[in-house]
């Protein structure tokens, strides 16, 4: 088992950038595939990104491709999400979520039912 411990959430401007980390306690993510995923008031919990498990390849929602990064540093046990260029729109609570040990699909990369492991979020809020 890990679980996954947030770090990094806050309040910024439009424009700015943050940058997350997700810690493993209690386990490693060294054979597990790690990924955000966030939610917003009123809305459901929507995939973010993912990184396989030995850092390829990764996955990204089509609204952050571009302005956000997933990386890993299994040395570390930990996995950071950067994001540049913030938008109102990014305002949510963020969440890392780990795989159980082993491979994943493309096609399940992006699901919540494939990650088995969740923190309990980080507040980003992005707002002028």
């Amino acid at each position: 088992q890990v679980q996954p411990v947030e770090s990094g959430g806050g309040l910024v401007q439009p424009g700015d950038s943050l940058r997350l980390s997700c810690a493993a306690s209690g386990g490693t993510f060294r054979s597990r595939t790690v990924a955000w995923f966030r939610q917003a008031p009123g809305k459901e919990r929507e995939f973010v990104a993912a990184i396989r498990y030995n850092g390829v390849p990764t996955w990204y929602a089509e609204p952050v491709k571009g302005r956000f990064t997933i990386s890993r540093t299994n040395a570390k046990n930990s996995v950071s999400l950067q994001m540049n260029m913030l938008k109102p729109e990014d305002t949510a609570t963020y969440f890392c979520a780990a795989r159980k040990e082993g491979t994943i699909l493309s096609s399940e990369s992006t699901e919540e039912t494939a990650y088995d492991y969740w923190g309990q979020g980080t507040q980003v809020t992005v707002s002028s």
